[in-house]
């Protein structure tokens, strides 16, 4: 492990001082330096269990962690919030929706002591829970269907890295396993269609894909990877110790490239999968070789009229690429050392994009020729065998890896000493096994070593990292309030011995996320009050802990922007089941349709009301109510999202299409349903939106408010009709149809629809 001086040398004091502010986190940073011995870098043990409280209802263990830190500061955990607080709370929670009033109504009817367990369970094997917590593991990877960069280009098989995290997800994939995949599924499990796709996690990074220099690309990218994979898995960045020394953590420089360096011979890859039954629309039964003997003549003569032009394409692009990037191109395949592979692999992309271009060159009279043989082809589409199904992978360039060397200020121009793979000495003193697979010859075997070390059952950091994960999105705050830094510089524990106690659990539970969530959602402290002025020592606990750091009272939470628009489309009763597949591309509001990086929406009306999870993300260009919401831009890894509060927001809620439409949907509905009668329409739209039934006060301002809104819409004349409920039945008033459209995005505006307590 490097040595780090208590008193530190000028230089070095001087090196980082670029300002006043940074020379004097130094100097702090030095009288507190972490070491092997400190939590959390020391190995993970299960801790002792605190004195079982006796006088709270619940006897989970996790209760006992956290009531006796509340009880050294005189206070005590509120009482359990009412049955249908919990099963709002509980299905926002686990699957990011609202619940229906079927499952309300069955759930409040049902006596039995374990009413709410069985609710727990039912969430916990529902659809919605892979699709909801993929939606926070993605934000912590940074996954986008975009490259990212100037021109943005979309990646069309992107979608299936995101749809095995669902599956994992809902599969109850170990972690252990789902980390081990997506680091080296293809050298742990190469037969594993499921392992392949996971590697695309290595395919997240930001691409340059029509840069010059690809010796700078190849950095930036083995740069992202290095830094995402220390803070997604390891809680700690790394990445501050690309240039120099860590300013605060004990990670020396050497130590950040070592780490690099299991990842150095990555080479992207488009991975042909194995057809399942996700994959029935598509057709394989036709021959290709019939296909091809059929079309042969044809393809010769396409390809005779523009191979002419590879030549001068190659001549035109390549002198414009870095010197090492265009010696490698210019040298026959199989004499490429193993990083003029990757250079030529990265910069063959932009190549190939150019001569499928190619006959764009031809002279006009050759270009209706070719326009003509291309017309004679797809004659033949009828028995062209469809493609197998293609997964952004990753695998190692061969089995050997180019060399990884120090760079002097992170520059990639400036080469240092040759390092080996190796761990993090805070966590780890053992140096790397590396053999390459016996099943996987032409790969290196670096990163499974690196997946099984991670995934040691005492490594100090992974379990940790991932269970303070499961806490933050449950409680507004993790354990460790700085989900991705658990370093010097990041938040203290508020309850270390209960993150231990958490993460000693998903070891010995085989590394089941599952049973975390069903300990985390069973235990009294999730299912108290949000109201904190029932805790019965809500003057001390406000005094001592006016935060609630110790959580005396259930956090208020504001929906996230994903979940608001899941809510709002299932109180509509206007959603889709389906799952998987490619990202549905959501209508822009006509502010946004001009801009450079706008998309067509899909033409598909059903795709439109799919879980937001499926909704197409673009680096460049957010989808405006996500963007209002807080919705990470997905450029680097979101470890937790801010939880604002601005009149755009409100705006947005008020003026915004999509809420606009999907109140005109309910509204139709609740008129076909109710008949029009007035009662009816206010008390199934609140059952739907607040699963419940309004007050007598609530029920007669409604109704105030539906008859005095359908006046004052009659005296400005008739409606216009993208005002009007969707489907209008025949027989109703335009005016008081309108009106409850009004009324059911009036609902949708509220503090109850858009808070969760």
């Amino acid at each position: 492990m490097p040595t780090f001086p208590r008193v530190l040398p000028v230089r070095w004091l001087v090196s980082c001082a670029s300002s006043a502010t940074i020379f004097c986190c130094a100097l702090l940073a030095a009288a507190n330096l972490a070491s092997a011995e400190d939590w959390p870098f020391t190995p993970l043990k299960a801790p002792k269990m605190p004195p079982t409280a006796t006088h709270i209802e619940a006897d989970v263990s996790i209760d006992s962690f956290v009531l006796a830190e509340q009880l050294k500061k005189g206070f005590d955990l509120a009482p359990t919030a009412d049955r249908l607080t919990l099963i709002r709370r509980v299905t926002f929670d686990l699957t990011g929706s609202l619940p229906t009033p079927e499952e309300c109504d069955e759930y409040l009817a049902n006596q039995s002591p374990d009413a709410y367990e069985q609710v727990v369970d039912r969430l916990l094997n529902s659809p919605g829970f892979g699709e909801r917590w993929a939606q926070h593991w993605l934000d912590v990877v940074r996954y986008a269907d975009t490259d990212g960069f100037k021109l943005d280009r979309t990646r069309f098989n992107a979608y299936r890295y995101r749809d095995y995290v669902i599956r994992a997800f809902n599969s109850d994939l170990p972690y252990d396993k789902f980390l081990q995949q997506q680091i080296a599924g293809d050298e742990l499990a190469p037969n594993n269609s499921d392992a392949q796709v996971a590697t695309g996690f290595l395919r997240l990074p930001p691409e340059e894909i029509n840069g010059s220099d690809y010796r700078q690309i190849r950095q930036e990218m083995l740069d992202d990877i290095t830094d995402v994979v220390g803070q997604s898995f390891l809680g700690l960045t790394v990445g501050c110790a690309r240039c120099h020394d860590h300013k605060f953590d004990p990670i020396s420089q050497r130590e950040y490239f070592q780490l690099q360096a299991f990842f150095a011979p990555l080479v992207q890859q488009e991975k042909e999968l194995i057809v399942d039954g996700s994959e029935q629309d598509l057709k394989y039964e036709h021959d290709l070789d019939a296909w091809e003997d059929a079309t042969e003549k044809l393809r010769q003569k396409m390809d005779a009229m523009t191979d002419v032009y590879r030549p001068v394409v190659f001549e035109e692009l390549v002198p414009g690429f870095d010197d090492e990037t265009q010696a490698a191109l210019k040298l026959p395949v199989e004499k490429r050392e193993p990083r003029a592979q990757q250079l030529a692999a990265l910069a063959g992309k932009q190549l190939q994009r150019s001569y499928a271009r190619m006959f764009r060159r031809l002279p006009e009279d050759k270009r209706a020729e070719y326009e003509d043989l291309m017309k004679q082809l797809s004659a033949f589409d009828n028995v062209r065998p469809q493609p197998l199904p293609i997964a952004m992978a990753a695998a190692d360039v061969g089995s050997r890896a180019p060399a990884t060397h120090c760079l002097e200020g992170g520059d990639y121009k400036k080469p240092g000493e040759e390092v080996q793979p190796g761990f993090l000495a805070v966590l780890s003193k053992e140096s790397p096994h590396i053999t390459p697979p016996l099943d996987r010859p032409n790969s290196t075997g670096r990163r499974a070593a690196l997946a099984r070390w991670l995934t040691q059952p005492n490594h100090p950091l992974t379990a940790r990292v991932m269970v303070n994960r499961l806490w933050q999105h449950y409680f507004g705050t993790g354990i460790v309030g700085t989900p991705n830094n658990f370093g010097v510089m990041g938040e203290s524990a508020t309850n270390p011995q209960l993150l231990d106690h958490l993460a000693a659990s998903l070891v010995m539970d085989n590394w089941q996320l599952k049973d975390v969530h069903r300990q985390i959602v069973s235990s009294h402290v999730y299912r108290q009050s949000s109201i904190a002025e029932q805790n019965g020592h809500f003057e001390q606990a406000e005094k001592v802990d006016p935060e609630n750091d110790l959580l005396w009272h259930a956090p208020l939470r504001r929906r996230d922007a994903e979940s608001l628009r899941d809510a709002a489309l299932i109180a509509a009763e206007d959603t889709s089941p389906q799952m998987y597949g490619p990202a549905v591309m959501p209508e822009l509001p006509e502010a946004v349709q001009g801009d450079r990086y706008a998309w067509q929406p899909s033409a598909q009306a059903s795709a439109h009301v799919r879980r937001s999870v499926y909704l197409f993300v673009k680096r460049n260009l957010q989808y405006p109510l996500f963007a209002s919401f807080d919705h990470p831009n997905r450029v680097t890894p979101c470890a937790a999202r801010p939880s604002t509060i601005g009149a755009p927001q409100a705006l947005l809620l008020l003026n915004g299409e999509f809420l606009r439409n999907t109140s005109r949907h309910m509204a139709g509905d609740l008129l076909i349903e109710t008949k029009g009668t007035p009662v009816e329409i206010v008390t199934q739209a609140y059952d739907r939106v607040f699963n419940r039934s309004p007050e007598p006060a609530e029920l007669q301002a409604a109704l105030t408010f539906l008859r005095e809104q359908s006046q004052r819409i009659a005296q400005h004349g008739s409606p216009d009709a993208k005002t009007l409920p969707d489907p209008l039945p025949a027989g109703y008033s335009p005016a008081q149809a309108a009106a409850i459209v009004d009324f059911c995005q009036s609902l949708m505006n509220s503090a109850e629809f858009v808070y969760v307590d």
